[in-house]
């Protein structure tokens, strides 16, 4: 494919462009093959004029935000990284405002300074606001959708527009944009007014519980798994006896059986056997089938 095109709009806004970029670095995983193409644009400007660029070349293309909940092996394609030169944080009264790429800890760090509660679930989630809004990330009982008032979009005609929380289709670990290939911009999201030192309490709490509990100090994804109606993922790979069990590199975790790791040197082809080994028992002891979490990237 011809990527002159993308290299031409990256020079005139003076962002950065990789051919043959190797991923694992920009993933919690720390997996990750090649992409024809890195860029991370540095402004909305520029994020929209790769987006119309890589339309009107047919050329296939993917956006990344932290690396988190992703599996990839390679992309052929382009490589588009939204970061911290588009998140901006902002306050007006109880809302806040974030670009799709601030940290998730940044806006709640926002929101602990202005003494707003809402998200300190979200606290600890190692994503961006875009990657969270784009699959409705949530813990300990709270998710984003609980507290999203709207975000800004680019829709697959290049026209930027404004989605309401309802119009997302908000559920679990699901939302609108993983169909219609919107790229979220911005999102603005509606708290309560608090009491500063509570909802600092209640955030160390959740972290503490957080390093208690799961696997932190190696790579993983997050949760392999999505949570099964009537049943926790964790529980059912502990029962069947898979806690520990490894592939290569990967390993189920032996703190937390919804964790699979890296314990060093796991390869894309070592995750997906002992997902699939997981997924198999799973299905055949309890009657379970499990479902990925975690987007899984091979093309």
């Amino acid at each position: 494919m011809n990527y002159s095109a993308v290299k031409e709009v990256c020079n005139r806004f003076g962002c950065a462009f990789e051919e043959d970029f190797t991923l694992s670095g920009r993933t919690t995983m720390k997996i990750g093959g090649e992409c024809d193409v890195f860029t991370e644009p540095n402004s909305e400007e520029c994020l929209i004029a790769l987006l119309n660029v890589c339309r009107e070349n047919a050329l296939p293309h993917f956006i990344l935000g932290r690396g988190s909940n992703l599996l990839i092996k390679r992309f052929s394609g382009v490589v588009i990284a939204i970061g911290a030169a588009l998140g901006n944080i902002s306050v007006n009264g109880n809302a806040i405002t974030a670009g799709a790429g601030a940290a998730l800890s940044a806006v709640c760090a926002a929101a602990l300074e202005n003494s707003l509660s809402g998200m300190e679930c979200l606290y600890g989630i190692p994503g961006s606001v875009g990657g969270a809004l784009y699959m409705n990330a949530g813990a300990y009982g709270g998710e984003i959708k609980d507290i999203v008032k709207s975000a800004r979009c680019v829709d697959g005609n290049g026209n930027i527009t404004e989605l309401s929380a309802e119009e997302m289709k908000l559920s679990y670990r699901h939302s609108i944009f993983s169909e219609n290939g919107f790229c979220v911009l911005s999102v603005t999201l509606e708290l309560e007014q608090g009491d500063k030192t509570a909802i600092k309490a209640k955030m160390d709490e959740l972290m503490q519980k957080r390093r208690d509990k799961q696997p932190l100090e190696f790579p993983s994804c997050g949760s392999t798994f999505k949570r099964p109606e009537g049943y926790f993922a964790a529980a059912l790979i502990e029962e069947c006896g898979l806690k520990g069990c490894t592939v290569g590199g990967a390993q189920v975790s032996e703190k937390h059986s919804g964790f699979v790791i890296n314990r060093g040197g796991a390869t894309f082809e070592d995750v997906m056997e002992l997902v699939g080994h997981i997924k198999t028992v799973v299905r055949e002891k309890k009657g379970v089938e499990l479902e990925c979490e975690m987007l899984i990237v091979d093309r």
